[in-house]
């Protein structure tokens, strides 16, 4: 911005009266005032500038954006860069123009420049903690989130370092075991399997502690348990996974039988979720192109991008599954397999929807689990061999639901007939 050329006295007063009068000032005019202002006291008005055209272009009282939201917010940006290096508030305005850009960016499908966003707001994050002492880097978990939207597997390290930052002090904030479940998810999606069964046991001994001394919800360590042990299993540690299977049976029997010891928020569903996700990454085959979210990571962590793909899909996926359905049923050798795989992917993904959309998921979600545990049942009688794993998997990912929904006598149930059919019942 040009801070230097002559400004119109009249318009320098109406300004100053417009921030000056009594009574309620709109954005625009708020914003247009600061224009002027910033040319004359670019160090008082620069960074009030910057903060109304972010007002402007999302008004929070209504939820709507501007139409003209990501030019205000590049603007805003523009604006931060021009305040001098040497105001101490830059670094902070520039983070949150930053910020707020970036999500317009992703929003309008402009990924790769969100990510370049997100990698500065990285930087000054690193340069503010370097200053302050203070462990944990701001915006490493956007960061992140965007390298995984682009297939880019820095994503397993940028999280290792937050969690390394974060994981002293402990479960306080409420917000660790969401970084461990984004840890956990970057890790899988990179490969090492090894870190991932580390990161999850990490997970799993949290959530234990915590449910123990009456911290969080037995649930959650309900569900962090049937995780790890699909996770074991995914990674070839089947023997461990049968004890971690068995140490979830006698939670979710407890639970059954005294309910939980507290009344906690709805979080655990969304928890809930989130570890879903996993069960059905496996199975799922997302397209090579465009964003997509890392496996379990939590859907409140994904771009705007990637959750309108991913909401986008669900329609498509119907399709197919209601087009396979007449051939699995003229040639189950070839194709009941396949429609129990996708039906399994179209149920997973709607969970994690709605979930994310309304806390009454379960009226939209209940008949899609009965009829992926029928399907599973068809392929079992099918081919028993193929069928027994493809069942179980199926009705232990039914009874997580089942104990999302609060019913825990059906929970307990299906989990105990999975476990018959994968050769484990006591």
């Amino acid at each position: 911005m040009n801070h230097s050329r002559k400004v119109d006295q009249d318009d320098i007063v109406r300004a100053r009266n417009v921030l000056l009068a009594s009574g309620r000032r709109t954005p625009r005019e708020e914003v247009d005032a600061y224009r002027v202002l910033a040319q004359v006291g670019p160090a008082a008005y620069l960074p009030l500038l910057a903060g109304a055209l972010q007002r402007l272009s999302y008004d929070t009282g209504s939820g709507r954006k501007h139409a003209s939201a990501l030019a205000l917010s590049e603007e805003a940006v523009a604006v931060a860069r021009s305040i001098d290096a040497a105001e101490p508030t830059r670094a902070d305005v520039l983070y949150r123009a930053l910020d707020s850009c970036q999500r317009e960016l992703y929003d309008a499908g402009r990924g790769a420049e969100g990510l370049v966003m997100r990698a500065e707001m990285v930087d000054i994050g690193r340069a503010q903690a370097e200053l302050s002492g203070v462990p944990a880097v701001k915006g490493l978990r956007g960061w992140a989130a965007g390298l995984s939207d682009e297939g880019r597997y820095e994503a397993a390290d940028v999280m290792t370092e937050l969690v390394a930052a974060v994981l002293p002090a402990g479960p306080d904030s409420g917000t660790l075991a969401w970084s461990l479940l984004d840890w956990i998810a970057a890790l899988h999606d990179a490969g090492r399997s090894a870190e991932t069964l580390a990161a999850f046991e990490t997970l799993v001994g949290m959530e234990a502690a915590e449910a123990a001394n009456d911290r969080s919800s037995m649930l959650c360590h309900l569900y962090a348990l049937v995780g790890y042990a699909q996770m074991l299993d995914t990674h070839g540690r089947g023997e461990r996974a049968s004890l971690v299977r068995h140490e979830a049976l006698t939670l979710l029997t407890r639970l059954a039988d005294t309910g939980e010891r507290n009344i906690w928020s709805g979080y655990q569903t969304s928890f809930w979720g989130a570890l879903l996700a996993f069960s059905g990454a496996e199975r799922d085959r997302p397209a090579p192109d465009g964003p997509r979210p890392p496996s379990g990571a939590a859907p409140m962590h994904w771009s705007d991008d990637a959750k309108r793909r991913r909401s986008g899909s669900l329609h498509a996926l119907r399709d197919e599954v209601d087009a396979l359905a007449p051939r699995a049923a003229e040639d189950p050798d070839r194709h009941l397999a396949e429609l129990v795989r996708l039906h399994h992917v179209l149920t997973v993904r709607s969970a994690v929807h709605w979930e994310w959309r309304t806390h009454r998921f379960t009226e939209h979600m209940r008949s899609l689990f009965g009829d992926g545990v029928s399907l599973a049942r068809r392929l079992y009688r099918h081919d028993p061999a193929e069928g027994a794993r493809a069942l179980a998997r199926i009705l232990i990912d039914r009874s997580t639901f089942h104990a999302a929904a609060g019913d825990l006598g059906p929970a307990l149930d299906d989990f105990r007939q999975a476990l018959r059919h994968l050769g484990e019942a006591d």
